[in-house]
């Protein structure tokens, strides 16, 4: 129950420090303790008479809506506290003390929830009363919840609202009137729609464990939850799909003109659109990457929409739901003129931390041309030298020592899960492949430069992590340093002289890592080897030293690399991994010269 778990468990205190926290981030916004209330400074303002926007709700959506705060956006926000709507007394605290006096009139962005809506609605009327001009725009985006469902209450209010938000801070900014920014508002809400799915419900802090086991095992294994709302609220039907799967039920929720409960905005092929991705909170940054792909996709190829805007990030969140918000918007007339289109306001700069959308309208308007994917092959190859080395003495030393450290790959992995994280086996063995083939397909010649060059090419695009580098680095420094013994005739390329530039290329290596024999890593197999081909000029005496530098390894604690963290007494049970397998190769190399 990892969502359970949280660095404060005070509720009350958690929200009056992520607050606090707001205005650490921006120094132009001020918190109104008291009624939990973010808003700008006096003198940030530059236009006091402007319109003023005002949002709110309750807490747990961050950064929506107090990280919205801030020039071309919202001019305060009031918070509730977690799932919970701000108070009257609040939201008249605000409209009456936190707004510039010489403001023309205020625009108050509401979601469609009945705390929200009355709680809102009763300081407003408050307002009104004391004679301030304020209206309010009420954002229900969602179509989880059908006609027939919602009833009377109608949609509830979802990542849409960020950009009514935007839009109506943006028109604010250009000295639009409290009639326009409300007209606008509620236009942006008729031509949205959007639909939420979510792994899990989330646990909100200070309440029981129990709590939160229940709420795992309601929803149940492999299981996710299309229409759930952001408080924790039921979503419309659970499925067990892949991604593919998912975002195809949820663009239909959206998108189907013949689904007659849920078609409330007609969008056709061939319409402006702008597609906004929001994070629940507990989504990772690489899933939901992957999410907006496959939206993008299913967009164009299902329903001929390419979205002239494609923004993506946390916006309204649901604390640390593993989850996500597809929210469409099709682009209408404002009939306000040129600067003051949608696409113009969502673009217009803000200097609020809770808008992460950065790329500008110029970056998005420009053509782009395409441009030639490099083939493979492309790069430059290595200039000829005039070293030689029997052709087929190399191909089948490499190949005897490729195929002995393949066979050893469930060794391998056996040792470092024991020791390590378990998958240096299956990278030795990928980089391994990855060079057979290079045999397999002729490009070992009687030129050894041209050979490592190939070799150090394929280790670089199949082995990856500490490993591969080392081997890269390694790899590509041989290469130099052979280059460095060419002459200007033909030569033989002899043990003494494959020992220096072996020499040579270790020493390289220790520009970029500190590792020596002792450490525990693939540094005990090859120095000795290195060492003991120099001075003897004997590979087989070579790989016995690198076996027994390997060999002893075991009971070495690590002091570099991943295994210095992952702790236990491993270490005493079996070799180092990497050097074990290093040492794997080296063997069936030499029994094959």
């Amino acid at each position: 129950m990892a969502a359970a778990k949280h660095y404060l468990d005070d509720p009350t205190n958690a929200v009056l420090s992520s607050l606090r926290g707001v205005t650490l981030t921006n120094p132009s916004l001020l918190l109104d303790e008291t009624n939990k209330t973010i808003y700008r400074h006096p003198s940030s303002i530059a236009s006091p008479k402007n319109v003023s926007v005002v949002c709110g709700g309750g807490s747990g959506h961050e950064p929506g809506f107090s990280a919205f705060v801030g020039q071309g956006a919202l001019t305060a926000c009031v918070a509730g506290t977690i799932f919970a709507s701000p108070s009257a007394q609040q939201i008249r605290a605000c409209l009456s003390q936190r707004l510039p006096a010489e403001t023309q009139g205020v625009v108050v962005v509401v979601t469609n929830y009945t705390g929200d809506v009355l709680n809102f609605g009763m300081g407003i009327e408050k307002a009104r009363a004391m004679g301030k001009k304020v209206e309010m725009v009420i954002v229900a985006d969602d179509v989880g919840v059908g006609r027939a469902k919602g009833g009377k209450v109608g949609r509830r209010g979802l990542s849409g609202t960020a950009l009514v938000v935007k839009i109506c801070g943006a028109l604010a900014e250009a000295g639009a009137s409290v009639e326009d920014c409300t007209k606008v508002g509620r236009l942006v809400v008729d031509n949205l729609v959007s639909v939420g799915a979510s792994l899990s419900r989330v646990h909100v802090p200070g309440r029981s464990l129990q709590e939160a086991k229940e709420e795992e095992e309601r929803l149940g294994p492999g299981l996710v939850e299309i229409g759930m709302g952001i408080h924790n609220e039921p979503g419309c039907e659970k499925v067990k799909t892949d991604l593919p799967g998912l975002v195809r039920i949820m663009l239909a929720q959206m998108l189907d003109q013949n689904d007659k409960d849920r078609a409330y905005v007609k969008i056709e092929k061939g319409d402006n659109i702008v597609l906004l991705i929001n994070n629940f909170g507990g989504t990772s940054n690489l899933e939901l990457s992957a999410v907006v792909t496959e939206i993008v996709g299913q967009l164009g190829n299902s329903y001929g929409l390419k979205p002239k805007r494609v923004i993506s990030g946390t916006f309204f969140g649901s604390l640390n739901g593993p989850g996500f918000i597809i929210s469409v918007l099709k682009l209408a007339d404002t009939g306000l003129g040129p600067g003051k289109s949608m696409l113009e306001l969502l673009d217009a700069p803000a200097e609020a931390t809770g808008w992460s959308a950065s790329i500008k309208s110029e970056t998005w308007e420009k053509e782009y041309g395409e441009v030639k994917a490099a083939a493979e092959g492309d790069e430059e190859d290595a200039r000829p030298t005039n070293l030689k080395v029997d052709p087929k003495l190399l191909y089948s030393a490499l190949k005897s020592g490729l195929e002995r450290l393949i066979a050893s790959e469930a060794e391998v992995t056996r040792y470092d899960t024991i020791a390590g994280d378990g998958d240096c086996g299956v990278g030795l063995k990928r980089g391994a492949e990855g060079i057979l083939k290079i045999l397999e397909n002729g490009q070992v010649t009687e030129d050894p430069l041209m050979s490592l060059t190939k070799i150090a090419g394929a280790v670089e695009a199949t082995m990856d992590g500490t490993s591969g580098a080392l081997y890269a680095i390694f790899l590509n420094s041989l290469a130099a340093n052979v280059r460095k013994l060419d002459l200007s005739t033909p030569t033989e390329l002899t043990p003494k002289m494959w020992a220096q530039a072996l020499d040579d290329s270790l020493k390289a290596l220790g520009k970029y890592t500190p590792a020596q024999p002792g450490d525990r890593t693939l540094m005990d197999a090859l120095v000795p080897f290195v060492k003991t081909l120099g001075e003897t000029g004997n590979t087989g005496k070579a790989a016995e030293a690198a076996k027994t530098g390997a060999d002893r390894t075991k009971g070495m604690k690590a002091s570099l690399g991943r295994a210095v963290y992952v702790g236990g007494e491993g270490h005493t049970e079996v070799p180092d991994p990497g050097a074990y397998g290093l040492s794997q190769f080296l063997s069936g190399l030499a029994e094959a010269l």
